[in-house]
């Protein structure tokens, strides 16, 4: 039987970012390894048939410890003797690149999850990270794109390699619909501290620099409606500034940081429009799960974003540091209830596309291919 190797980075369990190659591979009869950083893996493997492998992978591209992941995924290639490689995340892609050239595995692909260079990136890290992304590309039979941007960027690299380009549309999302009866909405609506004339804005991810928390803040102080709340779900090293921003600003009583939750789509029920002001994104999937639950977006005109949304269409796109912008995107979806249900049609329309299903399916046709 023959043996792929999907490299990740950090893994704590199965999920839609390796769940349709798990099953693309099986459906070809290659029998599935998982290489990640284990350490807090809560899932069992024998309950979706693949084998795992510990690799001491950390997410600092710079750091020295990935020189010991590299050599553990040599060792672990040599015994196994793997068909073929599947990298994915910025350093599994560059570790498993330069392992499969070294070993010569006859099939190397590369999923990018978001080129580190990018429209709007400082000079010097886009032009670094371009130069790696370009010279790997020599290793790499086929690269598989989530956005237009990047999908053009591995298009260029085409040009002077002989090397497949894929689109596939994220990772997947469930679109069915998720069904909140109308007393669950108001108790838990009741809950936060809202009352039925509230216009609820809801943001998803982790609290760090990328996500930009910062310009929806201030998109909040600008919008003179008393009843717009801002809801926050995610934790993250940023926490403590950002409650010091909300605090200068005199938001305390409308910007609410939930922490992690495990109640998401619950939260996007009760929610009335979709907040994201990030800097970077490959295709988020925050963004499509506040489509799948019919949510018009106020979003930043970044890469990614705006493969989701047609400005005026299904929401509004804004530069992610015009956050006056945005609070004029918040003002007129937060007075008009029609043009909230249009936006949601839309979305809801749009979003299938990205179904799971659907990426299962266009995962199994590049696995055909390739493998």
């Amino acid at each position: 039987m023959k043996k792929i190797l999907f490299i990740s980075n950090i893994t704590n369990r199965i999920t839609n970012f390796s769940l349709p190659s798990i099953l693309a591979s099986q459906s070809i009869d290659y029998e599935f390894h998982l290489a990640a950083n284990l350490s807090n893996f809560k899932d069992n493997p024998s309950n979706y048939g693949i084998v795992t492998h510990h690799i001491d992978l950390v997410r600092n591209p710079f750091s020295i410890k990935n020189i010991k992941a590299y050599r553990q995924m040599i060792d672990l290639i040599k015994k196994e003797e793997f068909d073929a490689i599947h990298c994915n995340t910025p350093i599994g892609g560059v570790l498993g690149r330069l392992c499969g050239r070294k070993l010569k595995v006859p099939k190397v692909i590369y999923t990018a999850h978001g080129f580190h260079f990018y429209e709007g990136a400082p000079l010097v890290k886009s032009s670094l990270f371009k130069s790696v992304e370009f010279l790997l590309s020599k290793y790499t039979d086929a690269i598989i794109t989530m956005n237009e941007e990047d999908r053009g960027a591995a298009l260029n690299f085409q040009k002077n390699e002989n090397l497949n380009v894929y689109y596939v549309p994220g990772v997947g999302v469930d679109t069915s619909p998720h069904i909140l009866e109308e007393n669950e909405k108001r108790t838990l609506r009741e809950s936060l501290g809202f009352k039925s004339d509230d216009i609820v804005l809801i943001s998803m991810g982790d609290l760090i620099t990328r996500k930009n928390y910062e310009a929806s803040i201030k998109a909040l102080s600008e919008v003179s409606a008393k009843n717009v709340h801002l809801l926050v779900c995610g934790k993250g090293p940023k926490l403590e500034s950002l409650n010091k921003l909300v605090n200068e600003l005199d938001l305390q009583n409308r910007v609410h940081f939930l922490g992690f939750r495990k109640d998401v789509r619950d939260l996007l029920s009760i929610a009335d429009i979709f907040l994201f002001t990030t800097y970077q994104e490959g295709l988020p999937r925050s963004m499509m799960e506040a489509m799948a639950a019919g949510l018009p977006c106020i979003v930043s005109d970044v890469r990614g974003n705006r493969d989701l949304i047609e400005h005026g269409k299904g929401g509004y796109l804004y530069h992610p540091t015009d956050f006056r912008g945005f609070s004029k995107g918040i003002d007129i979806l937060s007075k008009d209830e029609n043009l909230r249900r249009d936006m949601k049609e839309q979305n809801l329309k749009i979003i299938k596309e990205y179904d799971v299903e659907n990426v299962k399916r266009v995962m199994k046709d590049i696995y055909i291919k390739e493998l």
